[in-house]
Protein backbone atom coordinates (compact mmCIF):
# COMPACT_ATOMS: atom_id res chain seq x y z
CA UNK A 1 0.00 0.00 0.00
CA UNK A 2 1.40 3.35 -1.08
CA UNK A 3 0.07 6.06 1.21
CA UNK A 4 1.11 9.04 3.27
CA UNK A 5 -0.30 9.41 6.79
CA UNK A 6 -0.90 12.75 8.44
CA UNK A 7 -1.95 13.44 12.02
CA UNK A 8 -4.75 16.01 12.28
CA UNK A 9 -6.03 17.45 15.55
CA UNK A 10 -9.77 18.02 15.53
CA UNK A 11 -11.29 19.05 18.83
CA UNK A 12 -10.04 16.75 21.57
CA UNK A 13 -9.00 13.96 19.20
CA UNK A 14 -6.16 13.29 16.81
CA UNK A 15 -7.18 11.75 13.51
CA UNK A 16 -5.01 9.67 11.16
CA UNK A 17 -5.55 10.93 7.63
CA UNK A 18 -4.27 8.56 4.90
CA UNK A 19 -3.78 9.82 1.34
CA UNK A 20 -3.34 6.90 -1.03
CA UNK A 21 -1.20 6.78 -4.17
CA UNK A 22 -0.62 4.37 -7.03
CA UNK A 23 -3.59 2.14 -7.85
CA UNK A 24 -5.46 3.65 -4.89
CA UNK A 25 -4.86 7.27 -5.99
CA UNK A 26 -7.73 9.51 -4.96
CA UNK A 27 -8.70 7.49 -1.90
CA UNK A 28 -8.48 9.41 1.36
CA UNK A 29 -9.34 7.72 4.64
CA UNK A 30 -9.61 9.16 8.14
CA UNK A 31 -9.52 7.22 11.39
CA UNK A 32 -9.78 8.26 15.00
CA UNK A 33 -8.77 6.17 18.02
CA UNK A 34 -11.16 6.58 20.91
CA UNK A 35 -10.41 5.80 24.53
CA UNK A 36 -13.65 3.81 24.89
CA UNK A 37 -16.01 2.19 22.41
CA UNK A 38 -18.88 4.38 23.64
CA UNK A 39 -16.83 7.59 23.78
CA UNK A 40 -18.66 10.55 22.27
CA UNK A 41 -16.99 12.57 19.53
CA UNK A 42 -17.99 15.06 16.88
CA UNK A 43 -17.57 13.94 13.28
CA UNK A 44 -15.62 16.68 11.48
CA UNK A 45 -17.27 18.43 8.53
CA UNK A 46 -14.49 17.21 6.24
CA UNK A 47 -15.13 13.55 7.08
CA UNK A 48 -17.19 11.67 4.54
CA UNK A 49 -19.02 8.37 4.63
CA UNK A 50 -18.49 5.90 7.50
CA UNK A 51 -16.77 2.83 6.00
CA UNK A 52 -15.51 0.95 9.06
CA UNK A 53 -17.58 -2.14 8.25
CA UNK A 54 -16.81 -2.15 4.51
CA UNK A 55 -14.09 -4.74 3.88
CA UNK A 56 -13.15 -3.15 0.52
CA UNK A 57 -11.29 -0.50 2.51
CA UNK A 58 -9.06 -2.93 4.42
CA UNK A 59 -5.43 -2.55 3.32
CA UNK A 60 -5.18 -6.25 2.44
CA UNK A 61 -8.17 -5.90 0.11
CA UNK A 62 -6.94 -2.62 -1.40
CA UNK A 63 -3.84 -4.51 -2.55
CA UNK A 64 -5.92 -7.20 -4.30
CA UNK A 65 -8.72 -4.92 -5.54
CA UNK A 66 -7.43 -1.33 -5.71
CA UNK A 67 -9.66 1.71 -5.54
CA UNK A 68 -9.10 2.46 -9.26
CA UNK A 69 -10.95 -0.77 -10.17
CA UNK A 70 -14.17 0.05 -8.32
Amino acid sequence: IDKVRYKVRCGEHIWDLDLFHGANQGLVMAEVELGREDEAFVMPEWAGEEVSGDTRYYNANLVKHPFCEW
